[in-house]
């Protein structure tokens, strides 16, 4: 058992977040590219968009879809501060640390390899 298992457990039961799902051009960005890299794009869009305190619009600063780690930053309520304190416990109004940002990026790897194995 993982410890996400219970994070999506409960993400599955959100009508919004369950309706989540990578397309062909999206699956096969992730093979082109590779877990590597797509992590590492996770990590920069992390560190960007939602590790600062309060980030340049915050809640619109994810879209929902043109990028893998966009739709799975909306599948596993990583998409922004206000969800990270719902979802995650990861309070507003502080700058992320590296370990949540880790988490956050391990969050998204997650969802991404349950997709990709879908």
């Amino acid at each position: 058992m993982s410890d996400l298992d219970p994070l999506f457990s409960r993400l599955a039961r959100s009508t919004f977040r369950s309706r989540f799902r990578l397309g062909d051009k999206e699956r096969q960005y992730c093979w082109d590219k590779g877990p590597e890299t797509i992590d590492q794009h996770a990590a920069d869009f992390v560190e960007k968009r939602l590790a600062p305190a309060y980030p340049a619009n915050d809640g619109k600063q994810t879209p929902m879809r043109g990028h893998p780690v966009f739709i799975a930053q909306h599948a596993t309520a990583t998409c922004c501060r206000g969800c990270l304190a719902k979802w995650h416990n990861i309070p507003q109004g502080v700058t992320l640390t590296a370990q949540q940002q880790n988490y956050i990026v391990g969050v998204i790897h997650h969802w991404l390899v349950l997709q990709m194995n879908a």
